[in-house]
């Protein structure tokens, strides 16, 4: 028998016991203990009953997906599930914690299932570009009904015990997980229910098999968001097969269909993704057993959209936090945009509706930056501009006590100047989250010159706790990805003079996967923003100029690279704007050509992957795969596309090298030219993943 696996006897209940922490994930040892023990145990004549549970933290949170892509090991999943389903005596699933994935198919398998209050089931496969492979696109509709089947298994979202209950997913909400489930059983033995096999039961199909229109409307509200993506479509067409397919004939399409998903660029992509976000927390170089320093008490400097913004992540968190501002009115208003803020997700339905009150309690206003005086933790979300900055920090560094974190929000400056204004440069470091920052996931985490290894991994942990994708990066103009970004904004640029227009390049740039192209985000943005920045450097950019100095500010004026009808946020190409390029072009003495898409997408792209190549070189990312974290949790690139560093290796390095050798002589562009690194590399016919194996 497993050692990961144990079997006791109540008297007539058997109770298996799962135990492989850290979250019970479906082994084949685990998968081996499961089958052994509850044929063991069917066996048993004195046995009526048999309880499934987990020690530990959580139910069973989903497969082992280390064993992707390697041989299978008897028994499989199904295999399990079918032992369990066929078993003939009661087998009930005492779930706690969560029951993911896998996990949520081997309760389906039972034929009972009682839940604590917190727990959570879900089939969250979608979003490593999978389907359920197990049964679940066919057990939960039958559990539940094909309208929420369909919305969990294509959104991948978990539900929890209450809304469980109510649709029938499980039968009762227990205390104790196993004791519960012991309880349960006997009274299934007393009162001598039937065996519920999902399998056989299609009373809640009905509906929809006589009226498809119930299920194609929920299928299209839950792939609602899925632009682009494989998996949630695959997911979509196999709960159909509830409706019109035999059971074990649906069974062997669903495998199939997870089997050719495994084997699809996009999952291998989201797969990639999944680890790589696990290892960015991991920080290099930081010596072994350091442990991050005990924060308690916030402080955020600025009330405006990004203090505001963090602020209210750390509250959504359930952390109490202090907003500082230099002025009572700046801090009333910065405190009434979060409260509107809080009020209009509430009146959506994002949050609930005591949570506006809830999460405003948790921020305390106060004016003037000696109140930071008791704080473990101070961000610094104040002006772009280092003399402001230096000015903060020095005040800082007087009122602070003495170990307390001086973290700067800063998006492009450098922090080791930052930190040298302190008599503490070993507590300075970047906190570089993204806008709004109460929605983004990414927090770019910089290790300045001097920053103490404690101060890192402290900023590292933070994030995570207020549930932040942190990435550590090094100390450079713009970090990791404003720094790729300038890379792509220098060709969106050069393309409209060489003949492009806004329209054709943000539409190739969407048709990708992005979410916005570049000349509608700079609409989104603000275009005064950058126009300014450039007055204050002696800089001109003669497309983008021309706009601002026509009033052209972007969406605020309802004109921009776009226009924009009265209250729309929707862009309109704007035959102005093209004139204003011609114009521009002509006065400049420059001919346009037509530009093809194709060249398009590899000016925007390619440079950003041969930055990335530097940044590497310049070891200010650790990892090809920190560089794509960024690029997923903080610009939108799509996930099923894995990251530019990612999406590099799959298009080839070699011929990445080729064209970018072809841009920059054609368009007389140094910038362009390969960096040492990808160069390297393509010669020797590796990627950029080789880097991870050393």
């Amino acid at each position: 028998m497993s050692d990961v696996v144990k079997l006791e006897r109540h008297d007539e209940v058997a109770i298996v016991t799962i135990n492989s922490p850290p979250v019970n994930a479906l082994s084949a040892a685990v998968r081996r203990g499961i089958f052994e023990n509850v044929k063991t145990a069917a066996a048993d004549p004195a046995v009526k009953a048999i309880v499934i549970a987990c020690a530990g933290r959580t139910f069973v949170a989903g497969a082992d997906i280390t064993e992707f892509g390697k041989p299978p090991q008897s028994p499989g999943l199904s295999e399990v599930i079918s032992e369990i389903e066929n078993c003939s005596k009661p087998v009930i699933a005492a779930i706690h914690g969560t029951a993911l994935g896998g996990g949520l198919e081997l309760t389906l398998g039972c034929h009972f299932r009682v839940a604590t209050k917190d727990a959570k089931l879900g089939l969250p496969e979608v979003k490593l570009g999978l389907l359920p492979g197990a049964g679940g696109t066919q057990r939960l509709p039958r559990a539940v009904g094909p309208e929420l089947g369909v919305k969990m298994v294509v959104t991948g979202d978990p539900i929890g015990a209450s809304e469980a209950l109510k649709n029938g997913l499980i039968e009762e909400i227990v205390e104790g997980p196993a004791s519960g489930a012991e309880a349960f059983a006997r009274k299934v033995i007393a009162e001598k229910r039937p065996l519920r096999l999902l399998r056989n039961d299609d009373s809640k199909l009905a509906a929809a098999r006589a009226d498809r229109t119930i299920f194609t409307n929920a299928a299209a509200a839950a792939n609602k968001k899925n632009r682009g993506m494989n998996a949630p479509l695959a997911c979509a067409e196999a709960v159909s097969w509830t409706l019109d397919v035999p059971f074990d004939e649906a069974l062997k399409k669903e495998r199939e269909m997870f089997l050719k998903l495994v084997a699809d660029d996009q999952s291998k992509a989201q797969r990639y993704a999944f680890f790589s976000e696990r290892e960015a927390a991991k920080v290099q170089n930081v010596p072994e057993g350091v442990k991050p320093r005990s924060v308690e008490r916030v402080a955020i400097i600025g009330a405006g959209t990004m203090g505001g913004g963090i602020a209210m992540s750390f509250a959504n968190a359930g952390i109490p936090v202090t907003l500082i501002e230099t002025g009572q009115e700046q801090l009333t208003r910065g405190l009434g945009i979060m409260q509107k803020n809080y009020e209009a997700t509430a009146a959506r339905g994002g949050i609930p509706a005591d949570a506006p009150a809830k999460r405003m309690a948790l921020i305390t206003g106060k004016v003037g930056l000696e109140n930071v005086k008791d704080v473990d933790l101070v961000i610094e979300a104040v002006f772009e501009t280092m003399a402001i900055k230096k000015e903060v920090f020095t005040a800082l560094d007087a009122y602070a006590k003495p170990g307390a974190i001086l973290a700067s929000n800063t998006s492009y400056l450098n922090i080791d100047e930052i930190a040298a204004v302190t008599k503490r440069p070993q507590d300075v470091l970047g906190m570089h989250f993204f806008s709004p920052a109460n929605v983004m996931k990414l927090c770019e985490i910089v290790r300045a010159d001097k920053t103490a290894p404690d101060a890192l991994v402290t900023a590292v942990a933070v994030a995570r706790k207020i549930a932040k994708v942190p990435a550590v990066v090094g100390v450079s103009d713009g970090f990791v990805g404003n720094r790729m970004l300038a890379a792509r904004s220098k060709q969106s640029e050069k393309l409209l003079f060489e003949g492009a227009l806004p329209q054709q390049v943000d539409a190739v740039v969407t048709k990708f996967g992005m979410p916005m192209g570049p000349f509608a985000m700079g609409d989104l943005a603000g275009l005064d923003i950058g126009w300014r920045s450039r007055k204050d450097r002696g800089i001109t950019s003669p497309i983008a100029d021309a706009l601002c100095e026509a009033g052209r500010f972007g969406q605020k004026t309802g004109k921009g690279y776009y226009k924009y009808e009265a209250g729309s946020r929707v862009p309109v190409p704007d035959p102005e704007v093209e004139k204003l390029i011609d114009d521009t072009c002509r006065s400049l003495g420059l001919t346009r050509r037509a530009v093809s898409d194709q060249e398009i997408l590899e000016r925007m792209m390619y440079p950003m992957i041969n930055e990335g190549a530097r940044i590497l070189e310049e070891k200010v990312a650790s990892r090809p795969s920190d560089i794509d974290v960024i690029w997923l949790y903080g610009y939108g690139w799509p996930i099923y596309r894995g990251g530019p560093m990612f999406y590099a290796d799959q298009v080839g390095l070699k011929q990445i090298v080729e064209r970018l050798q072809f841009y920059a002589k054609q368009t007389n562009d140094p910038s362009l030219e390969p960096a040492a690194l990808l160069k390297k590399l393509a010669d020797e016919g590796k990627t950029f993943a080789s880097l991870a194996k050393g």
